[in-house]
């Protein structure tokens, strides 16, 4: 990796400065790619925004920002995008700090503002080296989220389409699926989410992901993406009532992999999951879309018996194994319920029986 020091103005920088919010960011020329396809949309608040403008405006230095030397004299920003836009939009008269736009400003000041040296280190080198570069360098700041360093690495056509569905702030994604996902598309969650899904396994590491923008990194478009995270969708609404607070953090993806095809009646799956809502036994109330279609009590998080009540029933029973009748120590025993909570048993004393581990455990396995 090359890194050697520019001498950049900020006139330098402002010249040519184009915002398209389709077709990205350009300055100093219109040789700078101020926001390539990988990077994140401009997410600094008002106020880091306005700081940038006054440390500028105060002859503070502000941090190194690094760019991409592409050769042929064209760069693209590595580091410093939020500073970048802040500087050439607060220029371009997008807002005022302290009541005054840029325009307003008396001609010394403006002379000053437009004088100002940034400090800029050009890199070149492989493809890899500066996506390396671009990983540690993002470290400190307006911190990157691991989707977004994974655009970085694979960035390409593929990228750039699928953020035009679901990186934006009023992109189609986030209208179909902001009830059945967190997040925010600016921070690329909502692309993350759509990869989980399509990848449809029950646990989806970061590698999985990474593997699938690998794939599929040259692609011309995203589509096949879209249209599958448009089906889930639509399973999603025609077999379940919209609860966000419920829904957000379920692994549809999944559970569509499973059981899309398989027949559901709403209307029955809806009073099987208001009864769940209602049984304070249940303290995991987003995993009852799961628990409904594989049957499995872990999604649930049934509320466990309290140490209160263990010990009240463990010295009830004489301190032994309700299942050998032989004694232990409380510490290898387990609060077992005796009307399995499946059938209707409740967390409570009455149906409460103290087992050793493995008579519990064994038991549970059946």
């Amino acid at each position: 990796m090359d890194v050697k020091p520019l001498s950049i103005t900020i006139m330098d920088l402002f010249e040519g400065y184009l915002n398209n919010d389709e077709n990205g960011v350009v300055g100093f020329s219109g040789r700078l790619d101020i926001r390539p396809a990988y990077q994140r949309e401009f997410v600094y608040k008002d106020k880091q925004r306005d700081e940038v403008i006054r440390s500028v405006m105060a002859g503070l230095p502000l941090n190194v920002m690094y760019w991409a030397d592409n050769g042929a004299e064209k760069y693209e920003i590595i580091d410093g995008q939020q500073r970048t836009i802040s500087i050439c939009s607060y220029l371009d008269g997008d807002f005022p700090v302290d009541d005054f736009y840029f325009e307003n400003l008396q001609d010394d000041v403006v002379a000053e503002i437009l004088g100002y040296p940034l400090m800029v280190y050009a890199c070149s080198g492989t493809a890899s080296e500066k996506l390396k570069w671009f990983e540690i360098v993002n470290i400190a700041g307006e911190k990157l989220t691991p989707q977004e360093l994974r655009n970085a690495v694979y960035s390409g056509p593929w990228v750039t389409d699928a953020k035009r569905y679901f990186s934006k702030s009023g992109c189609p994604g986030r209208d179909l699926g902001e009830k059945y996902m967190r997040g925010s598309p600016l921070r690329q969650t909502y692309l993350e989410s759509a990869m989980k899904w399509v990848i449809g396994t029950k646990d989806v590491s970061p590698k999985d992901i990474a593997a699938y923008m690998g794939k599929h990194q040259n692609n011309a478009n995203a589509k096949p993406l879209w249209q599958h995270f448009r089906k889930v969708i639509d399973w999603i609404e025609k077999s379940f009532v919209p609860r966000k607070e419920m829904m957000d953090s379920v692994n549809w993806g999944w559970l569509y992999k499973e059981y899309g095809l398989s027949e559901i009646n709403r209307e029955d799956i809806e009073n099987e999951v208001l009864r769940l809502i209602d049984d304070d036994d249940v303290t995991k109330k987003s995993g009852i879309y799961a628990y409904l279609l594989t049957k499995d009590q872990s999604h649930l998080n049934i509320r466990k018996f309290p140490d209160k009540i263990k010990r009240k029933v463990y010295e009830k029973q004489g301190r032994k194994c309700k299942e050998c009748g032989e004694y232990y120590d409380i510490d290898e025993m387990e609060a077992d319920h005796i009307k399995p909570w499946s059938e209707g048993g409740k967390t409570v004393e009455d149906n409460c029986q103290v087992l050793h581990k493995r008579y519990n455990r064994r038991k549970g396995a059946k």
